[in-house]
């Protein structure tokens, strides 16, 4: 029975109870591309104790042929993502240690060595363009020339020799290209005021089309078709951002193409072989597609009928566009990855991400919705455990009671999203029950959500993700006492501000990589951050202020860490270049000077959140063993 044991009567049967190591372990085979003729897969897979590149040949029915190849051997950190150069090649990036410092690296797939193509000291690079029709050019941006800020080179895969074909000013903060590869748009920034520039060909100086507040964006999505004009996703004079066409000549959005009504659009899709518009997608409990073309509709239509009940996204596609990688998960489930023929509709299982988790064991994720204090709808979910779920969803048992942990996301500005969750598929196999709160300034909902949360760190974003817990409370779903907190990035400031501004609401605290101290977060920036720190400023609060001061001083955790008397547990990686390691010093010495039970776990080979595997499962049975002690509610 899939490591279930069936019930009697109508009772839900019981969960099985796995080990923490089974919810964080790398899958046997993962992130699966098709080359762009489709003749060969790669994916990620262990070799030499990580996640390293593989290669393998497939004929024209799909099946492998042959034995499957590492091209990578990394041995500090696996490999985080890749993709397809042409037919020849892979791409890769790492950095050290997690130190944020990625490298672009190419290797060829008939046999030879890894070579980095960005081979400088204490540099941050990315891939501009992969120019799909040039096999062994890539254009890549760095910070060589100044920390602070990026340059656009052309780089030749095959020898990393490289020519500069755009130096940056001093303001730009982004770069695109039209569809022939084209250096056409640069997107600059003052601090606060962000400018979208266009030339009409790569041998014209930058001219400014439209200058907005951060607060308003016109963002460059794609080129129309004829490279002539932008497809841009805009909030411009309005709350909600949508897709227009917009024209260069008159700085203008033009036609709408897609709008919804309560939240923002998220992004836009296209055939790049037939030249049309594809779909759009935007996300409120879930995502959903809007289509432009027939032929996307029917597909996914087709796929949907073949997976039901999960999200499905094509994540490669040849170049002919005749077979595609496709993935299918849901809430309950990490996923499985397909090679799909387009033409006959034939999928092909290539893997299970997590076979070992038995989906009936997972616990369904549920969209819920409350007003705050101050009368704004919140967005969330909710998960039970499994066991409780299924009770309730046959109407046998109402939950009631149940140890809770809130889990504010990071960012801030970002978003929860329905999906599988490893984090909270533990938690609730643990029995507990999980919140997560889209706390005012997520992402997603609208500008004036966002803005909502200027000046606000430990004040009412804090007071969205408390309400949320009284919400629970006040439905007898959660126990008062038994209530923790858990959180990454600004979800572990969100827990340090918790425990110290509210210091009797929650039995115990987990901060992961989180800000204790707002003027040392904001001095620390990487240098590739300091032309955005006049707009982390309004956003945030300014040090240049007597009010500024004394705001962030009073939104600071650390200069109120005496009223601290939660028992917390603290992870930290030494190499994080966002919230550093002196974040959680600060707080860790604060409260053992006071003999306030604190557990610290640092790495000094992670960066901002645990990488490497062995570092999580050591990480995940802490916390584990951590909440089992502190809210006697969930199974030791």
């Amino acid at each position: 029975m899939s490591g279930r044991e069936q019930g009697s009567g109508n009772a839900a049967p019981a969960v099985k109870r796995y080990d923490v190591r089974d919810f964080f372990r790398r899958p046997e085979r993962s992130q699966f591309l098709i080359s762009p003729d489709g003749r060969h897969l790669s994916f990620l897979a262990r070799h030499e104790g990580r996640q390293n590149v593989f290669v393998q040949a497939i004929d024209a029915d799909g099946a492998p042929v042959g034995a499957a190849r590492p091209l990578t051997a990394e041995t500090g950190r696996d490999v985080p993502t890749h993709l397809w150069k042409g037919n020849g090649h892979i791409l890769y990036v790492k950095d050290f240690g997690g130190d944020e410092n990625y490298h672009v690296l190419s290797v060829p797939i008939d046999g030879g060595a890894p070579l980095d193509l960005t081979p400088y000291e204490q540099i941050q690079a990315s891939i501009v363009d992969d120019l799909r029709d040039d096999d062994r050019h890539i254009l890549v941006s760095h910070n060589r020339r100044n920390p602070e800020v990026f340059d656009v080179l052309r780089v030749d895969v095959t020898n990393g020799e490289s020519q500069q074909i755009a130096e940056n000013p001093g303001n730009v903060v982004g770069w695109d290209t039209d569809h022939d590869g084209r250096l056409r748009i640069a997107v600059s920034s003052d601090g606060v005021n962000t400018t979208l520039s266009y030339r009409d060909t790569e041998d014209e100086p930058f001219r400014p089309l439209v200058t907005t507040n951060f607060r308003e964006s016109v963002q460059p999505l794609l080129f129309t078709f004829d490279n002539r004009r932008l497809y841009v996703l805009s909030n411009r004079g309005r709350d909600r951002a949508a897709i227009f066409e917009f024209d260069p000549a008159t700085g203008e959005e033009g036609e709408l193409l897609f709008e919804h009504r309560d939240v923002d659009v998220g992004g836009l899709a296209h055939s790049r072989l037939r030249r049309v518009l594809t779909t759009a997608w935007y996300a409120d409990d879930r995502v959903h597609r809007y289509f432009f073309d027939d032929d996307a509709r029917a597909m996914i239509a087709d796929l949907e009928a073949q997976l039901p009940n999960a999200d499905i996204w094509l994540t490669s596609i040849t170049k002919d566009e005749t077979r595609a990688i496709v993935t299918a998960s849901s809430d309950r489930s990490a996923g499985s990855t397909y090679l799909y023929d387009i033409g006959s509709r034939r999928l092909t299982k290539l893997a299970d991400a997590m076979p070992w988790l038995d989906v009936a064991d997972m616990a369904p994720m549920q969209p819920v919705r409350f007003t705050s204090r101050d009368g704004l709808q919140i967005n969330g979910y909710l998960t039970l455990p499994p066991d409780v779920a299924s009770a309730s969803g046959h109407g046998n048992v109402a939950p009631h009671n149940l140890p809770l942990v809130v889990n504010p996301h990071g960012g801030p500005w970002a978003r929860d999203h329905w999906g599988f969750n490893p984090e909270v598929q533990l938690l609730a196999n643990r029995g507990y029950a999980v919140l997560q709160v889209n706390f005012r300034g997520s992402t997603g909902y609208g500008r004036a959500f966002w803005e909502a949360s200027f000046g606000q760190w430990g004040k009412t974003m804090q007071h969205d993700i408390d309400d949320g817990v009284d919400w629970l409370v006040s439905q007898g779903i959660a126990d008062a006492k038994r209530v923790a907190i858990y959180g990454a990035s600004y979800g572990g400031y969100a827990v340090l501000a918790g425990v110290t501004f509210t210091p009797n609401r929650y039995a115990a605290a987990i901060d992961y990589v989180g800000v204790s101290n707002l003027f040392t977060m904001l001095e620390s920036v990487p240098p590739y951050w300091k032309p955005m720190l006049d707009m982390m400023y309004e956003m945030i609060g300014s040090p240049n202020t007597e009010a500024g001061k004394q705001a962030l001083h009073d939104a600071s955790p650390v200069f109120f860490a005496e009223r601290i008397v939660t028992p917390l547990l603290v992870a930290q990686g030494a190499n994080d270049p966002r919230v550093k390691q002196a974040e959680s010093d600060q707080i860790v010495a604060a409260l053992r000077s006071r003999g306030v039970d604190v557990q610290y776990l640092l790495k000094e080979n992670e960066g901002h959140g645990f990488h490497n595997e062995e570092n999580q499962y050591e990480f995940y049975a802490a916390m584990e063993a951590f909440l089992a002690k502190h809210l006697r509610g969930g199974a030791a």
